[in-house]
Formats: structure tokens, C-alpha cells, sequence
């Protein structure tokens, strides 16, 4: 796929980033239940690469929080900034690297490790910004755990089942390339 390909789909998926979340915001606490955001993002490093994951990654939070108000900017923007912006380059770095011979295989490797690490990095990040003693609370496993795990879970299922689907129904009807061509002449 060409670069010009590739910017225009991360585009489309940063405008996901926009529109999607404002369908959930009017629930309470759907955003952080279902994480709509994180979709986008994970499409874009699993199609166009990890720059393009990145790319999309930091500048979906930040244009969603710029333009709606949600996330807020001043400690969640920015966490979910650092947190997407891992999602996007792990899973473009990781589909990239990752080469089992089953298209599924490497989705759902990549999938996984993206969000493991991404979970991970913005773990740390909030223990950083609580112990800060910028919001004046602590910052224990526990409330980790259950933020990043337990309260998203349905947003992780839909991720785990949604994201692989897409990506290769894209490529079955030949929107994006094959990740492994069929063999001709056989």
C-alpha cells in the first residue's frame, strides 16, 4: 500500500477517533467501558504501520479532547495520548515483525501484545500523575487493575473480537493488501 494510501486511511481513522467516542459520551461511563477509541487506533497500526499507529494514536485523543471536550485535556488527554500512541506503534511494529503464516495468528498477536503494552505504559503513567500528587490520591495495583482490566473488559472483547474481523474482511475484498498473497499456479 502506498504512503499516500496509508495517510489517508490513518485520516479516516483519526476521524473515527472524533466521531466514535461521541456516540458513547452520552452514556455514563461508556467511553471507559467500552473504549471506542482505541479501535481506530489499533486498525491504524495493524493496516497502515506503526508511524501511521502512532500518528493516529496522539492525534485522535488530542483532536477529540480539542474539539469535544472528552477526553479532557489536563492529565486524561494526555494519558490516553501516551496510552493510544503505544497501541498504534506496537501493533504496527509487532504485525510488522510477526510472520506465522496465518494472517489471524499474527492479527491477534499483535492485537494482544499492543494492548498489553499500552496498558502497561499508561499504568505507569498514571502512577506517575497520581504520585505527583497532582490529584492528591494514591495509586495502588488494585485501582489499576480494575481500571485498566476489570471496568474495560467489554471494551476489550470488542476489540478482540471487532479489530482481527475488519482487517480481514478489508483485505478479503482487496481494500487493503493481502498479508499473504494466495499462491498462483497452483
Amino acid at each position: 500500500m502506498s504512503n499516500l494510501k496509508r495517510l489517508i486511511v490513518t485520516a479516516m481513522l483519526i476521524a473515527l477517533c472524533v466521531v466514535l467516542p461521541m456516540a458513547f459520551h452520552s452514556i455514563p461511563r461508556a467511553g471507559s467501558i467500552i473504549l471506542p477509541m482505541h479501535i481506530p487506533v489499533l486498525l491504524a497500526g495493524l493496516i497502515c504501520g506503526w508511524k501511521f499507529g502512532l500518528l493516529a494514536g496522539v492525534l485522535g485523543p488530542f483532536l477529540s479532547a480539542s474539539l469535544t471536550g472528552m477526553p479532557p485535556l489536563g492529565g486524561v488527554a494526555e494519558l490516553m495520548m501516551i496510552e493510544l500512541g503505544i497501541y498504534g506503534l506496537v501493533s504496527g511494529v509487532v504485525m510488522h515483525f510477526i510472520h506465522t503464516r496465518r494472517a489471524s495468528f499474527d492479527l491477534y498477536i499483535s492485537l494482544i501484545a499492543a494492548m498489553l503494552v499500552g496498558r502497561v505504559v499508561a499504568g505507569i503513567g498514571q502512577y506517575a500523575y497520581f504520585f505527583s500528587g497532582m490529584e492528591g490520591e494514591s495509586y495502588t495495583w488494585a485501582l489499576w487493575t480494575a481500571s485498566y482490566f476489570v471496568t474495560s473488559l467489554p471494551g476489550i472483547v470488542i476489540q478482540l473480537a471487532f479489530v482481527p474481523s475488519v482487517v480481514m474482511a478489508l483485505e478479503r475484498e482487496r481494500v487493503i493488501p493481502l498479508r499473504y498473497p494466495l499462491a498462483t499456479g497452483a
